[in-house]
């Protein structure tokens, strides 16, 4: 049965129906208020009725703090999941229902992003983690009937692929100035990303545990390989010239341990029993990467050149000393051909001597 009832300047109308609790809500006029109780007592007579009002009273920045605290620990990276949505609570959009948001909101904000000179990978991240909280919304939070608006809109193309390598003479001139930086870790990092084609993250995660020398292997252990195309080899065989910068590294560290006999910030490191343990670089990633951007920012730099396109170069330079794809890929990680490919640019002038 409805009710309708005065309050003040607004109308409220109230069904009552047994099996169900009590719904309500509020319109400006009389008439409205009939209209939508008769629809939702004759939806609830059929049995197609399904309660819309937790995803009216909802807005996206509650449902931003549900998804932060019950799905952002299961994601691999949760720091940059809980940025985006930090991000997105200070939008106008979090203050509005679930219900009430549409497509076109969420078009508007992109456009605005790109006006606003955002990376179309950038913007598609953050438009993906709306979209799946739409979809765990959906599936798992009871909002059954409450449709993910941001599939009625084109979506960005993400980054587009790079080709950058590096030039005769780049890899000695970025040596050279790495290497006269204050930081004595930076030169050593360069040559490791292009030897052993791990990216940033991993690079600067070794420990001496994993690296058998005599061997010329590095054995991740499982926590740290990864997921999915992001991964790495179990076992990662070295190159020669690998090995000869981990020896030099620990020379490094036996110097440092001389001149500063307290260092135990980045753990202990026992070079003269020939244990080596802890981490293999004596500083972070962010401290040689601010080195790296001065080197290659700077007058006479190396333009358009980033920290991942040494990832690039180890692939192609793999493919350039004749291993198989699949020997490749067993040293870069990738888990397919593929992406593998976006990897690798071959120089069309040193296929001449294949060619004939």
């Amino acid at each position: 049965m409805a009710y309708i009832s005065q309050r003040g300047a607004y109308w409220r109308a109230e069904v009552r129906k047994r099996g169900h609790k009590p719904i309500y809500r509020t319109f400006d006029t009389k008439q409205q208020a009939r209209e939508w109780a008769q629809r939702i007592e004759a939806e609830i007579s059929i049995g197609i009725f399904v309660d819309r009002s937790e995803a009216e009273r909802t807005t996206l920045g509650d449902a931003l703090d549900r998804y932060a605290r019950e799905i952002v620990p299961t994601k691999r990276y949760p720091g940059q999941e809980r940025t985006r949505i930090a991000r997105w609570k200070k939008n106008d959009l979090a203050w509005r229902p679930l219900a009430v948001l549409r497509g076109t909101d969420f078009a508007k904000y992109r456009d605005a992003r790109r006006a606003a000179g955002r990376a179309e990978n950038t913007i598609r991240l953050e438009l993906q983690i709306i979209s799946h909280l739409f979809e765990i919304a959906r599936k798992e939070w009871g909002f059954e009937t409450l449709m993910n608006p941001l599939k009625n809109i084109r979506k960005p193309s993400g980054s587009r692929a790079r080709d950058r390598r590096l030039l005769p003479g780049e890899f000695e001139a970025l040596r050279s100035r790495l290497a006269a930086s204050l930081n004595p870790w930076a030169a050593p990092a360069f040559e490791l990303a292009i030897e052993t084609s791990l990216r940033q993250g991993t690079l600067f995660i070794l420990r001496w545990e994993w690296i058998k020398l005599p061997a010329r292997m590095i054995e991740f252990p499982p926590e740290a390989r990864g997921a999915e195309n992001k991964g790495v080899p179990a076992r990662l065989p070295l190159t020669r010239r690998a090995v000869d910068v981990l020896r030099a590294l620990t020379a490094l560290w036996q110097r440092d341990r001389l001149t500063n006999p307290e260092l135990c910030r980045f753990g202990p490191v026992n070079v003269d029993l020939g244990e080596l343990t802890g981490p293999v670089f004596g500083t972070t990633c962010n401290a040689v990467l601010l080195v790296w951007k001065r080197v290659v920012k700077s007058d006479n730099g190396f333009p358009n050149l980033r920290w991942h396109d040494l990832r690039h170069e180890a692939a192609s330079r793999l493919f350039e000393k004749g291993l198989h794809p699949l020997e490749v890929a067993s040293v870069t990680g990738h888990r397919s051909m593929q992406m593998l490919k976006r990897y690798t640019h071959l120089n069309p002038a040193d296929l001449l001597v294949k060619l004939g």
